[in-house]
């Protein structure tokens, strides 16, 4: 493997750290041969540097049949914006203390878990939104409208 583009050092992560170019995503390689495809922009991304990945590993004799090799997406993370400062004690009253976590001096955001939706949004007093632990698109979308509804149906925003 070429050592521009990889980086390995046990004392700090057991894995392989495998990277085509600065602002590709990265791939982390484990010694069970799992590996996972994080910062891809798309899911095309990251197909395409999983093929470029298996593509290095056939050549360096690792892979034989590349289209062997099982490969999918888990878990979607998206970045929205509710393009207004929020105040999260607030927030977290009026969403239900129930279901969202706020503790400034843990963390600087509230977790915020719907009930009806797989995910976890990750609120900041900025408005900056994180919806994690998706397993498609159309679900961090709907949970995210979802939000964008109830802060105006109780004047939260």
């Amino acid at each position: 493997m070429d050592p521009s583009i990889a980086d390995y050092d046990p004392d700090k992560y057991p894995g392989v750290y495998l990277r085509f170019s600065d602002d590709a995503p990265l791939i982390t390689i484990y010694r069970t041969g799992k590996y996972i495809v994080t910062g891809a922009k798309s899911r095309e991304q990251a197909h395409q540097y999983r093929d470029r990945f298996l593509n290095l590993l056939t050549e360096m004799g690792v892979v034989s049949d590349p289209s062997d090799t099982p490969f999918t997406i888990q878990n979607y993370v998206f970045v929205a914006d509710l393009e207004k400062s929020q105040n999260l004690e607030a927030l977290a009253i009026g969403l239900g203390l129930e279901q969202t976590e706020y503790e400034p001096e843990q963390f600087p955001g509230l977790v915020y878990r719907p009930t009806d939706a797989s995910c976890v949004l990750l609120i900041f007093a900025s408005g900056k939104t994180i919806i994690a632990g998706a397993t498609s698109e159309e679900t961090a979308q709907s949970a995210f409208t979802d939000l964008q509804e109830t802060l105006e149906q109780y004047q939260l925003n």
